[in-house]
């Protein structure tokens, strides 16, 4: 059985900071790289056209798909499919519970689900920190991603994780604890 972990959180809640914790703990995690069609910040995506795009939802092979910030971002199944390759584990980003329900239901795999929580003053914060030009698009982000929670009342979450008060590494290690577990 293949092994994915979907990381899902508002902006600057530690995505890229657990995700480098837990590649540290084993090789075998990776980050997925999800396409990118647009301009901005090309570090951790691939970027695409927009003809790759309609070539990719000509085939099926758009798993999801979400316009944030003036781009067009895709979890695809080549792309996932790729990322699995021996017997890897993919660390998805999304921040859409519908992005949850997407990848778990259209890509089949053992999806380990991850809530990683900051409050609103940590993501204006960190935003900045990070590079951010747009923190105020962030906020508003962050005010959706809560609005999405409380739209999900039932969403499962096999780990809910405060990054506000709990160091990336003591959460890549819970997470880990979990994809063991589940390999038996």
């Amino acid at each position: 059985m293949r092994h994915g972990i979907l990381l899902y959180g508002p902006p600057a809640a530690g995505k890229d900071t657990v995700t480098e914790a837990l590649t540290e703990l084993d090789a075998r995690y990776v980050p997925f790289t999800r396409l990118k069609i647009g301009n901005g910040k090309t570090k951790g995506y691939r970027m695409g056209t927009p003809e790759q795009l309609a070539h990719l939802e000509a085939r099926g092979d758009v798993i999801y798909r979400n316009d944030r910030y003036g781009n067009i971002y895709v979890v695809d199944r080549p792309g996932l499919e790729q990322a699995m390759e021996g017997g890897r584990t993919p660390i998805v980003h999304l921040g859409q519970m519908v992005g949850m329900e997407q990848v778990t239901t259209l890509f089949p795999a053992r999806w380990i689900r991850v809530l990683l929580w900051c409050s609103k003053e940590t993501t204006a914060l960190r935003s900045p920190q990070r590079g951010d030009t747009d923190t105020a698009a962030r906020l508003s982000a962050w005010d959706a991603t809560q609005a999405d929670l409380a739209a999900h009342p039932r969403a499962q979450w096999e780990l809910r994780v405060d990054t506000d008060m709990t160091a990336a590494r003591e959460a890549a290690k819970k997470i880990d604890d979990i994809v063991r577990t589940t390999r038996l």
